[in-house]
């Protein structure tokens, strides 16, 4: 394949937190962190850099906390914020944790002390200027921008456009954001209004998430039984291409992943022309056995290792492999906010 006529970054998250909190257990293990070098490993043989986004918990692991310190005294990688408001003190109660609360659903005062908590234990630890940061279940919304440029973080990846997470429930129904609206490309973020492009310092980097099929023609209408063909396909088919194999039910992985895949060698043909960027993203409890719902035996480990490596084959025709800061600066030098540094 060849290069992109003009080179697109690359940039590699992963969300480093506790074992399966799919399951939502009462104290998450941290096991999987022993299971990160072969991954770390892997994206060095495909000369990629990996941006850490760590939570609390695994902010205490001292296997993960070797690996994050290596990586960064080597320059392979960066560390950054992964904020679930359940395990970052002040901690709430059993019950409420229990719920998996979002950020957004806490008072403002509360919102600044976990993230000012759980950014001093990362700077503490790491030795590094936190300046990365993604929320956990992907919360984001303005009191939050600003609370992370007032602290002075440069980048969040928190948004994954054209999915509405609405219907996931935190401390309340319906608590979660919805990004359907929502830019594809880069942006620095306006923070009075976080889907559109502003003038703050903060850099919007969205997980790569490709749309599939229009929403008219995907979703079956209430109550409308006699649309089946809109109902088989918000069934069996994605609504959109994820950089993340995340292999959703009733929807085959080769099918699930190759999409995205194929997405990703367009770009590499049309170049950055129609990209800013691509952002691939994933757990870190994924890449053990039981770490997650979809990947419970060895098995699977070795089908994720398969696409993954697939993938990063595809990525290694020309992109340039970057951490979140590599690209914000990078971007910066291109496209500086009015009235802010891009450095």
């Amino acid at each position: 394949m060849s290069a992109p006529q003009a080179p697109v970054p690359f940039v590699v998250t992963v969300d480093v937190e506790g074992d399966d909190l799919w399951s939502k257990p009462e104290r998450a293990a941290n096991r999987n962190a022993a299971y990160i070098p072969r991954f770390q490993a892997l994206c060095e043989q495909y000369g990629l850099k990996v941006t850490y986004l760590v939570d609390s918990a695994m902010a205490r692991s001292p296997a993960f906390v070797e690996l994050g310190r290596d990586v960064v005294a080597r320059g392979t990688g960066e560390v950054g914020m992964h904020l679930h408001a359940w395990n970052t003190p002040p901690l709430p109660s059993p019950a409420v944790a229990r719920r998996r609360p979002y950020l957004t659903e806490y008072p403002e005062p509360v919102m600044r002390d976990k993230v000012d908590r759980a950014t001093s234990v990362l700077e503490e630890v790491f030795d590094v200027s936190i300046a990365s940061h993604r929320g956990g279940r992907f919360a984001f919304d303005e009191r939050y921008a600003r609370i992370l440029a007032e602290r002075g973080f440069l980048v969040d990846c928190s948004v994954t456009p054209h999915v509405d997470w609405t219907r996931c429930s935190g401390g309340t129904a319906g608590a979660g954001p919805d990004y359907t609206k929502f830019p594809e490309a880069a942006y620095w973020v306006d923070l009075d209004d976080v889907s559109r492009p502003g003038a703050s310092s903060l850099l919007e980097v969205p997980v790569s998430v490709f749309r599939r099929w229009p929403t008219w023609l995907r979703a079956p209408r209430p109550g409308c039984w006699r649309d089946w063909h809109r109902h088989a396909a918000s069934r069996l088919l994605p609504a959109a291409d994820w950089l993340y194999p995340r292999y959703p039910r009733g929807v085959p992985r080769k099918l699930a992943f190759r999409g995205a895949v194929r997405q990703v060698e367009s770009v590499a043909v049309v170049g950055a022309a129609e990209r800013t960027h691509l952002e691939f993203m994933i757990h870190s409890s994924e890449l053990m056995p039981g770490g997650s719902p979809r990947v419970r035996a060895p098995r699977h480990v070795e089908r994720l290792y398969a696409d993954v490596e697939r993938l990063f084959g595809v990525v290694g025709c020309g992109f340039l492999p970057m951490t979140l800061k590599d690209f914000r600066s990078w971007f910066g030098r291109r496209s500086a906010p009015p009235g802010a540094s891009g450095a």
